[in-house]
């Protein structure tokens, strides 16, 4: 399982990076139009940098849950003992295993009512943009289901 995990989270990688660049195609071509004349201001461009950049957050934000680098404040003191250290990943991950739930559930709402709406300069279908929140989510849980095997394992390793 763990194998798996590992491939769709190097899928993510490239998907970010492949998104990265993406962005770059209408934001560079609102700054050329903006400074040369003969190219021609395309009203798009606006609508597809926002949506690419919707994706680069919440992919990023998958990633960062894989990495334990994102949603986790240093508010907690430093552990002296791993089994402390254990105690506190897995309070930070049920605190984000809550909001979790709530992008899978709420995102579930959020895609049902995007079925029969589209972009306004794109025509393309909003669906495309509203189901990177519940996919978000699922892939929360996913990554947080493996921290918890881990953060378990830690847990009685130092019992």
């Amino acid at each position: 399982m763990r194998r798996a995990i590992d491939y769709y989270y190097r899928f993510l990688k490239l998907a970010l990076t492949i998104l990265m660049f993406l962005l770059m195609v209408p934001v560079t071509l609102q700054i050329f139009s903006s400074y040369i004349g003969f190219i021609p201001r395309y009203i798009w461009t606006e609508e597809m940098a926002r949506f690419c950049f919707i994706w680069i957050i919440l992919v990023g934000s998958m990633i960062a849950v894989r990495d334990g680098s994102h949603f986790t404040v240093d508010l907690l003191p430093p552990t002296v003992s791993k089994r402390t250290e254990a105690v506190r990943n897995l309070f930070v991950d049920i605190c984000i295993f809550i909001a979790a739930v709530v992008f899978v559930l709420w995102g579930e709402h959020f895609v049902a009512s995007s079925l029969q709406q589209t972009s306004e300069m794109a025509d393309m279908p909003m669906v495309y943009i509203y189901i990177a929140w519940p996919l978000a989510g699922a892939s929360y849980i996913l990554f947080l289901a493996e921290k918890t095997v881990d953060n378990v394992k830690l847990f009685r390793s130092a019992a």
